[in-house]
């Protein structure tokens, strides 16, 4: 399976949406796209991984160095609708505490 990644400005957020396994062979295209998001865009970002079956510990550290990007420049970064190993992965790392999750897009950022 290929990866690939769209991204799409909806209001004042920037959608990053990868598809395919999240692993060390795509996690600096995942990278390089949310931080060309950020550089041209606003700095609150959703990351979509309903199309992600697969994360390891380079996917990971993609999403939690662009994070750190993210709010260097005054933003945030979230995610939504991880799948189950997605969420099993991000929860025995505990980076579930970290990265803030949520069911859809749209309530990425709700509050």
């Amino acid at each position: 399976m290929d990866f690939t990644t769209t991204t799409s400005v909806v209001d004042d957020t920037t959608v990053v949406r990868p598809e395919g396994m999240l692993n060390m062979a795509s996690a600096g295209e995942l990278r390089t796209a949310i931080e060309q998001a950020i550089v041209g865009g606003p700095p609150r970002i959703v990351v979509d991984l309903e199309a992600v079956p697969f994360i390891d510990s380079s996917g990971l550290g993609a999403l939690i160095g662009c994070l750190k990007t993210a709010r260097d420049q005054g933003g945030d970064l979230r995610i939504a609708s991880p799948g189950v190993q997605v969420t099993m992965v991000l929860k025995l790392s505990n980076l579930d505490r970290v990265l803030l999750s949520s069911s859809s897009v749209e309530a990425a950022y709700r509050d």
